[in-house]
């Protein structure tokens, strides 16, 4: 079976070893490139495996288009892929084509599934394998895998500690089932299905008045990216490493309790934050006791709400 494997950066790669280690043929790669001094992973790979490589963007015209078609792949593979496709390039291998999704479809479609699973309080998550159709992330489902979302979990620990591999070893296990032909094409129900905008500083905006929870979840659910972000006499933060207490605190929700090199400790409706990395808008991100000291911070500071950008 003649796989084309459209992807990019360490997921993409990931994938395409883990393919080759199982013995399967890939006859063509689409990816980014990235730059001489940093090629994207899978560009590279696939360069050096003498397998032919196509841009992303090419396919999305006629020539570039034509060259990928002649590679005559029977499956085509998504895995991490940020371009919208023409349909064409999804309808040309005779298999179809199958996407890893990082969430239990048809929750959390879109591309932010793992910020809104941590957003929303989530504590069970997992991946899909799907076979793509015209919609976002709407397709039939191939194959699923459940994982649990951790109280301290953030997008960065949920995705490399645990649904990066699962992914891996998904795709690998999914193209087995469709070369062995037992793939599985299971309708999603439509009753089910919620639709997450991508996560970006007009949804992850720290408001100190929500409960305690809510305000670490979406902290959570935003780190690494793009950063729940508050406001400091006039400039804005972003919070990323942080935890939670259950300490009782009658100081109104965003004061400063207190500062250590550790972290700063920050009042909320129903316990206290402890950030531990922040960052200024145009700065670096920071340990808590340097952070401070660049802000120039003090005890009794109080953090604003944040502000969503302007449209």
């Amino acid at each position: 079976m003649r796989i084309a494997l459209i992807g990019q950066a360490a997921f993409g790669h990931a994938v395409f070893a883990a393919l080759r280690d199982a013995g399967e043929q890939i006859v063509a790669v689409s990816s980014i490139i990235g730059t001489p001094e940093k090629p994207d992973p899978l560009w590279a790979a696939a360069e050096d495996a003498g397998i032919p490589s196509f841009p992303t963007g090419s396919l999305k015209k006629p020539d570039g288009l034509d060259a990928y078609a002649a590679t005559k792949p029977d499956l085509g593979v998504m895995a991490f892929v940020t371009h919208i496709l023409p349909e064409r390039v999804l309808d040309l291998p005779p298999l179809g084509t199958i996407q890893y999704h990082p969430s239990l479809l048809p929750k959390h479609r879109g591309i932010s599934a793992m910020h809104w699973a941590i957003r929303q309080g989530e504590t069970r998550t997992g991946l899909t394998v799907f076979w793509v159709d015209k919609g976002i992330d709407t397709g039939p489902v191939l194959l699923q895998k459940e994982t649990h979302i951790g109280p301290d979990d953030t997008v960065g620990s949920l995705y490399f500690d645990r649904l990066f591999q699962m992914g891996v070893d998904a795709l690998v296990e999914a193209v087995r089932l469709v070369r062995e032909g037992r793939a599985p094409r299971v309708a999603q129900d439509e009753s089910l299905a919620t639709y997450d905008p991508p996560a970006s500083d007009d949804n992850s905006a720290i408001q100190w008045s929500r409960p305690a929870p809510e305000v670490y979840n979406l902290i959570r659910g935003s780190n690494p990216t793009p950063g729940a972000h508050a406001m400091l006499d006039g400039r804005r933060v972003r919070i990323f490493d942080a935890r939670l207490s259950q300490d009782a605190t009658t100081e109104p929700p965003g004061t400063v309790l207190s500062i250590a090199d550790d972290a700063i400790a920050i009042a909320l409706l129903g316990g206290v934050l402890r950030a531990q990395r922040l960052q200024l808008d145009g700065g670096k991100k920071l340990p808590a006791g340097e952070f401070a000291a660049v802000a120039e911070m003090r005890g009794g500071t109080r953090f604003a709400d944040g502000i969503v950008s302007a449209k």
